[in-house]
């Protein structure tokens, strides 16, 4: 079942439910609107030129206010709020129409754990032929909430848990190596 802004508005008011920061202006019929992060990461360039899923890549940081993404370039970013999800609570991450419509795709993988606790990281693609000025504080999305059947046996504890700023990939952690 998907969140409405009153259940939304009640699990925040009973904590139940924490986004920080957060203004009323955010809280959509059956969303929560989420704003841009001023931290964002690009992968650096490997000596080989190849990505392997079994070591660690490299990023370059950087925290500014305005970010210039250029065509074709992907990016990491961060949302500005710091979320935690109960145990009986999922999220899908939505990117605005508004901004795909200029060839911006704002993705993450699409899914909020519940249990889970963090800025989210977002993951950003330029499909324009012209660079995009991106502002720290704009709506870039949206997460849309559903209430679970029963809390989860296994609520989210791993490798990103409590993340903050554009957090890189951590595959290379993973058991299936």
């Amino acid at each position: 079942m998907i969140l409405s802004d009153k259940t939304i508005k009640q699990m925040l008011g009973e904590n139940t439910l924490k986004i920080e920061p957060l203004t009323d202006e955010q809280i959509q019929p059956a969303s929560v609107d989420i704003r841009l992060g001023n931290t964002f990461s690009i992968v650096e360039d490997s000596s080989t030129g190849i990505i392997t899923l079994g070591e660690q890549i490299n990023y370059r940081t950087i925290t500014t206010d305005t970010y210039l993404i250029l065509p074709g370039q992907f990016v990491l970013a961060t949302t500005m709020e710091y979320f935690e999800l109960p145990d009986d609570l999922t999220a899908f991450v939505e990117g605005r129409s508004s901004l795909g419509r200029m060839g911006l795709f704002i993705q993450n993988a699409g899914w909020v754990d519940p249990g889970f606790k963090g800025e989210i990281t977002l993951e950003l693609f330029n499909a324009n032929r012209c660079a995009i000025e991106l502002k720290a504080g704009r709506r870039v999305g949206q997460l849309v909430f559903a209430k679970m059947d029963s809390p989860a046996l296994n609520p989210y504890n791993g490798k990103y848990q409590g993340q903050t700023g554009a957090t890189g990939s951590r595959v290379f952690l993973d058991s299936d190596k």
